[in-house]
């Protein structure tokens, strides 16, 4: 099986499959992800989450905002099981999310744990974190407001972010009160999409 031109092993392909399977189940439940991404949850969901990882190959400490259905979090967590290394915080204060989360976590085998608090919160309960991911959750400002507090105990941290076409405007709001370095990486899902690295963030006195 490949995912955006890569190869992925049988045993990772499985646990994505389970996790969709699950994905798909709790939606009709609860509201896991708009009603008409549920049949596309490969290419909208899966491929589109498995960028990060694909993106940061090595095992570390991941903290995922706002996780929801478990896009990239769970993704992220079912890369690294393959690795037997890294982990990934997901951060969810939903409790009925948050079930959800901790049961694909359970029943894929991946590399994770849910912390049900604010994101604002997050930080004073999560060790030291090497990576940040967040998808469809914020615009840039408020996303990089969530990653200072992991940025003042790691200069070395890099968030990852998924976003869509006015993402320029964002940045050009963003570089009013932070100043970071920043990769643009092309969507190899959606062509007018992108995946932000942001690294060496602070925040302008």
């Amino acid at each position: 099986m490949e995912l955006n031109g890569r190869r992925v092993s049988r045993e990772t392909q499985e646990r994505l499959e389970h996790f969709v399977g699950l994905f798909q189940k709790w939606s009709k439940a609860i509201n896991l992800s708009a009603p008409s991404t549920l049949k596309d949850a490969w290419d909208r969901h899966i491929a589109d989450s498995a960028q990060v990882f694909q993106l940061q190959p090595i095992a570390g400490n991941w903290v995922d905002f706002g996780s929801g259905g478990g896009f990239p979090g769970v993704v992220t967590a079912i890369f690294l099981a393959e690795l037997n290394d890294g982990w990934v915080h997901l951060v969810e204060s939903n409790n009925k999310k948050a079930a959800f989360l901790r049961t694909a976590l359970r029943e894929t085998g991946a590399r994770g744990s849910v912390h049900p608090v604010r994101i604002e919160n997050a930080a004073r309960d999560l060790p030291v974190c090497n990576f940040v991911s967040a998808r469809a959750l914020a615009d840039l400002d408020k996303l990089l407001e969530f990653v200072q507090p992991f940025a003042t105990r790691n200069d070395k941290i890099r968030a990852y972010f998924h976003k869509g076409r006015d993402y320029r405007s964002e940045v050009a709001n963003a570089h009013g009160r932070w100043t970071f370095d920043l990769v643009e990486h092309q969507s190899a899902v959606e062509m007018d999409s992108v995946v932000l690295e942001i690294s060496n963030l602070q925040h302008l006195v």
